[in-house]
């Protein structure tokens, strides 16, 4: 099983197809499983690699997460860059993982080709943030289906994974730090901006917010779908892909946001 350390603890990944890489990263309270029923999009264009975030899926456990969970996943993706020697891999990044993709690159522009950043809230968190977690995770805890998909990714230790991840992202929330560990003008790789107008799950003005993030970076592209659950990368799975292989070949995408 191919492993990265990470501050004394093992990071779990997997590879799949053949090409330029391109790094998968997992929302908050999931793990790679869920991009391995979306592998037949993209393995035949990209040496896929899937990777499991500490307290994740096959990864080792913590104690606890830090408050700024996002810019710790950054680190990590980084680690595994730099073990495997992957070349300037592109990271694409839904929900939680879109930020840690974000910060990845913030951190280490010299690292990174490019990134997408799908279904997730941007530069702030939307109002209300925390009510709306605390509440969405109770019930999820209590309905099958949500704690069927919990264990599906985490395994039989599933609640204290969510667990830990809620208190963590409740921090982040009270803390009011920012979400980027640099200004988004200092963006050096291309960024993708990918979601669903109809997006549950992310703030409700969620065109505006990607477009004054685009505005800030040299080099980015917004693709919204006018439908689709959360994540986009899953709900709307074949037009999310032929955006993401038209914007990392440098073509222009196939219909405006």
């Amino acid at each position: 099983m191919p492993t990265v350390s990470y501050g004394g603890k093992s990071l779990f990944y997997q590879e799949a197809g053949e090409g330029p890489v391109l790094l998968f990263l997992h929302g908050n309270t999931a793990s790679s499983r869920l991009f391995e029923p979306l592998l037949p999009l993209y393995a035949p264009h990209f040496r896929c690699v899937l990777l499991d975030f500490l307290d994740n899926g096959r990864s080792d456990r913590a104690a606890v997460l830090p408050a700024d969970l996002w810019q710790d996943e950054a680190r990590q993706v980084l680690a595994l860059i730099r073990k495997a020697g992957y070349e300037r891999p592109c990271l694409l990044g839904t929900s939680g993982g879109a930020w840690a993709a974000m910060n990845a690159a913030l951190l280490a522009p010299d690292e990174v080709g490019a990134v997408v950043a799908d279904s997730f809230d941007g530069r702030t968190l939307h109002p209300g943030f925390a009510q709306d977690l605390a509440a969405e995770r109770a019930k999820a805890k209590q309905d099958p289906a949500a704690r069927g998909f919990y264990e599906w990714c985490q395994g039989p230790d599933w609640e204290a994974v969510v667990d830990r991840d809620t208190d963590a992202l409740l921090r982040c929330a009270s803390s009011g730090q920012p979400l980027f560990c640099r200004p988004l003008e200092q963006m050096r790789p291309p960024v993708l901006l990918l979601g669903s107008r109809e997006d549950p799950m992310c703030r409700r003005d969620l065109a505006e917010e990607y477009a004054a993030m685009a505005a800030q970076m040299p080099c980015a592209a917004v693709r919204l779908f006018p439908s689709g659950g959360h994540p986009a990368i899953l709900s709307q799975a074949e037009g999310a892909a032929e955006a993401v292989l038209a914007f990392l070949r440098g073509q222009p995408l196939s219909e405006k946001a």
